[in-house]
């Protein structure tokens, strides 16, 4: 049933209840691919990266990547999970043309971890996210369509595919059903999202940068009206790949469903595309059941059996947990509630910290990271960590400025000389002359010629008006580019006049 008209958020919640899935794919950093020796790195040529297995070439073997399974589970393990004793892969069958062996090797009722859960925070309140699986699969490849407007299949007049993502591990986490969160549905989705990613990197096992679809979450979704048991017939939005498109494609499919419902219309099982331009949904597909992908084991592998020991000694591995962390570093770092959300949502914690064990002070560390380089990474539409710019470098900059070679002004030409590849940040004060200005005699020179040009203000402060010192402290600093230590000009100024400060 088509709808014209969205209902409000508000009218939507009044009459339903939003019930959520959420299914996130992670892309494992490991070096080989799941099944096979071939190369996991980004940038080579197209369909370079490929073997007879990973094309799935009649009589070729697939050998399971020991790495892709400890990554399991770690992530298992860090999310509260039960770890199998005995599990094994599965065929997951069906054509499609990015997929070249016509089944995806995955896992179906024997999955590695289960049964675990995600605590997550949202304008204080705790929701915890059941976990029901976190199983083994591999990617697909990439299919590219040309010559239709949307880039999308439809119109396109051919496509082109590479198989180089193919057999790439993932890992695919889903979650029981979310119910009770009420009007805070979308927001719970995405923080959820946010949670799991920054724990996928502190375990190390992957960048889960969205952008580049190393992490992408499938958004399911159904209403049910308030007091009924039975959840209704759910919509999958595909692919999803931010946080903020988490959030409103959620918030987006619950006024659709309530309006078809408003209507006396039927919602249907089906996949949806997510639009990032108007945050709206459009139809993909029926959704198939499980039974249509006619799963058997797979027989060229054997089971996967992780000892206890080995799960256990992994268990040990396991770093501080980001939540633990973040409540840590706010009370050693004294901040705020708000301010501890800024680092967050900046992505500048493990830059921070780094920084700090480079030799930073933390307040200096935060300074910078939260202030010029995040302007910048804005600015350039990237994460903090891809700056061009290392925590070591950093805190030379601040140690600089603790010393007194530089200000806060000169630091930020420095940091925007490293950043422009000029060199570490001592080459860039020595290219660009950038130093603080100590001399007490050019000082004490820059000093009486401003005096002597601005006499009015001078008289000024002889009088007692020592606030108009700096005005003079602005035509010293001018005079020397910026580079006088302006503590110490006011102090001249006011000595030369005869005032006290």
């Amino acid at each position: 049933m088509t709808v014209t008209e969205l209902v409000s958020y508000e009218d939507a919640l009044a009459a339903y209840e939003p019930v959520m899935g959420l299914e996130v794919h992670v892309e494992l950093g490991t070096a080989t691919k799941m099944f096979c020796g071939c190369s996991t790195s980004l940038g080579a040529e197209p369909n370079s990266q490929t073997c007879p297995t990973c094309l799935g070439m009649p009589g070729s073997l697939p050998v399971v990547n020991a790495t892709g399974v400890e990554s399991a589970i770690r992530i298992g393990l860090a999310l509260n999970c039960e770890i199998a004793e005995w599990c094994r892969f599965a065929r997951k069958n069906y054509f499609y043309p990015d997929m070249p062996k016509n089944f995806q090797t995955s896992q179906y009722d024997e999955p590695i971890a289960f049964n675990g859960y995600l605590d997550v925070e949202v304008e204080g309140e705790i929701f915890r996210v059941e976990i029901e699986r976190a199983h083994m699969e591999e990617d697909t490849g990439k299919s590219t369509h040309v010559g239709g407007a949307t880039g999308r299949i439809q119109g396109a007049s051919h496509s082109l595919l590479d198989y180089n993502r193919a057999g790439i591990p993932l890992i695919e986490i889903v979650t029981k059903p979310i119910v009770g969160a009420g009007a805070k549905a979308p927001e719970v989705a995405k923080a959820y999202v946010a949670e799991l990613r920054e724990l996928i990197k502190a375990l190390g096992v992957s960048e889960a940068r969205m952008e580049m679809g190393q992490m992408r979450c499938d958004v399911n979704l159904s209403l049910r009206p308030y007091g009924r048991e039975r959840f209704g017939t759910r919509s999958e939005t595909k692919n999803v790949n931010s946080l903020r498109s988490v959030e409103r494609a959620a918030r987006f499919e619950i006024m659709r469903h309530a309006a078809v419902l408003g209507e006396g219309g039927t919602i249907i099982q089906e996949t949806r595309h997510f639009h990032e331009e108007d945050g709206s949904t459009t139809s993909g597909r029926v959704k198939e059941e499980a039974e249509d992908y006619r799963y058997f084991p797979e027989p060229d592998l054997v089971p996967v059996a992780p000892s206890r020991d080995w799960v256990e000694k992994l268990r040990g591995t396991l770093p501080e947990l980001p939540r633990v962390q973040r409540q840590r570093l706010k009370e050693q770092w004294g901040l705020s509630d708000h301010e501890m959300q800024s680092v967050l949502n900046a992505g500048a914690i493990p830059s921070i910290l780094a920084t700090i064990e480079a030799g930073a002070p933390a307040d200096q560390a935060r300074k910078w990271w939260m202030g010029e380089l995040a302007r910048r990474s804005n600015e350039d539409g990237v994460e903090l960590s891809a700056l061009p710019i290392t925590p070591a470098q950093v805190a030379r900059v601040a140690a600089l400025v603790a010393e007194g070679s530089l200000n806060d002004k000169l630091a930020r030409q420095v940091l925007e000389g490293v950043l422009a590849g000029e060199g570490d940040p001592d080459t860039v004060v020595e290219k660009r002359g950038l130093k603080v200005v100590s001399d007490e005699g050019a000082l004490g020179t820059a000093v009486d010629e401003a005096i002597a040009a601005n006499a009015a203000i001078a008289d000024k402060i002889r009088a007692g008006k020592v606030q108009a010192a700096g005005a003079l402290v602005g035509a010293v600093m001018k005079a020397t580019r910026g580079q006088a230590d302006a503590a110490r000009v006011r102090e001249l100024i006011l000595e030369k006049l005869g005032a006290e400060g």
